[in-house]
Order: structure tokens, then sequence, then C-alpha cells
């Protein structure tokens, strides 16, 4: 008899510790869970606190190449990689944007340069890359090119690095002659091969240009260059390579 009451003793115990053991592994498991997902946390901030986004003002109404006439803000979109070459912990954003200066005539004709250049008797310097400027009128109103092939370029070299947020082209004035599409090239600076433009399938981008003569077609880039010289390379055109042109500055920086 002492026996069996000394089992039964045991007996309930043993059923008495059942539930605080089963207890004690849901709490244990509960602590692991939350140990997981504070380690998860610590890597996703350390990994989103390596990008910032561009949102500081780069021209100030200071800025001698300042203009409150500015194109009005796109919507937001799905921004492609950043072009090869620039740092991966920026990721550039323009919501707003200035011309360079060919219109204006701030851009000198220093800055602008070609492969070739269609000459007529009597009148020199009348299609020189000068004349690409944005609705430049009269005779020699444009940038004519003397050959008609894809190895023909005009380039422009900002004096300093710059972002570069967009490109604005239209045809000859007093002819039916404009590009249809093209790519672009940049570098940083002069000693360093051109980079290409490329897509989100890293293929070259074909940019489409002009249908007439005088409309004007504007083409942003997302995400934007960061470079000082600037190659537009005809691919396409109608009856002969011929533009006049603007480029877009992005008015937004990193510190």
């Amino acid at each position: 008899m002492e026996v069996t009451a000394r089992a039964a003793v045991l007996l309930l115990l043993l059923i008495s510790q059942a539930p605080r053991a089963v207890h004690s592994q849901e709490e244990e498991a509960v602590v692991q869970e939350e140990e997981l997902q504070e380690e998860e946390q610590q890597v996703i901030e350390t990994w989103t606190s390596n990008v910032k986004a561009c949102t500081c003002d780069c021209e100030s109404a200071d800025s001698s190449t300042f203009t409150p006439q500015v194109i009005p803000p796109v919507p937001q979109a799905l921004l492609p990689p950043p072009p090869q070459g620039q740092p991966l912990n920026c990721m550039p954003e323009c919501p707003y944007h200035r011309p360079l200066g060919f219109e204006s005539g701030s851009v000198t004709l220093d800055q602008i340069s070609c492969s070739s250049q269609d000459q007529y008797t009597g009148w020199y310097s009348s299609w020189i890359p000068d004349k690409a400027r944005l609705n430049n009128q009269g005779f020699g109103c444009a940038w004519l090119s003397k050959f008609n092939d894809q190895y023909q370029w005009i380039q422009i070299d900002l004096k300093k690095v710059g972002v570069v947020s967009g490109i604005l082209t239209q045809g000859r004035c007093d002819a039916d002659e404009w590009i249809t599409k093209y790519s672009i090239q940049y570098r940083t600076v002069d000693t360093l091969n051109w980079i290409y433009y490329k897509d989100q399938t890293g293929n070259n981008r074909v940019f489409y240009g002009n249908a007439d003569r005088s409309s004007t077609v504007q083409n942003l880039l997302r995400p934007p260059i960061v470079a000082r010289f600037i190659r537009l390379l005809p691919l396409g055109w109608h009856t002969r390579i011929a533009m006049r042109m603007e480029l877009l500055m992005c008015m937004n920086k990193c510190t």
C-alpha cells in the first residue's frame, strides 16, 4: 500500500509539471521569434540607411543661370538602375528642370562641336553646330551634317560636371529635314571612353525624335546623366541629318 501511495503521488507531480513545461517551451519559441524579427529589422535598417534621396536644390535665385520658367514636374515612375560609373548609394530624382542655354545664348560657340557640318559656297559657318539652338530662325537655322550616316554626332561641353535630365529637339526651320531617332553618350572627362546611356534591359537606349520641322520633342532622362560631356548620335532621319536642340539640367542634387 505504501508503494502504491508513493507511485500515485509521483504521478500527480508529473501531471502538474507537464503544463508548465509546455508553457515554458511556448515562451522560449516566442522569444526566439522576437529575436529573429529584431535581427531582420536591423538588416533592413542597415541596407536602407545606405540609400538617400536627392532632394536638395542645386540652383538658387542668385545663380547666373537660374530661370523661374521650368517645365512642370512629371509623375514619379519606377526608375531604372543608375548609369554605369555612378554610385549606387544615391537615387537622383529631378522634379524640375531648367534649360542649359542653347536658346538663350548662354551656351557659347566653343561648347558645341560635331563630327561634320555642311557649308554653302559664300556662306561660311552657315550650318555649324552653333546653329543647333532651339527655335533658331533664318538662314542657317540648324546644324546640318555633311554626311548622312550613323557615324555623325553633335557634342556639348558643360565646362564642368553637371546633372543632365532631358533633351529637346527640333528639325531644320526652313526645310523638311530632321532627326527621327538618336542615342546618347556621355563622359565626365575627355580622357575617358564614351558611355552609352542604357535602358532597363542594358541595351543602348533609343530616343525618338521629330516628325516635322517645327515641333519640339522632349525626352526626359530617368535616371539623369552625371557628366561633363554629352553626345547625341543620330540613328534615323528624314531627308538628312538636321537639328536644333536644348539640354535640360536637373534642379535637385545630393548634398
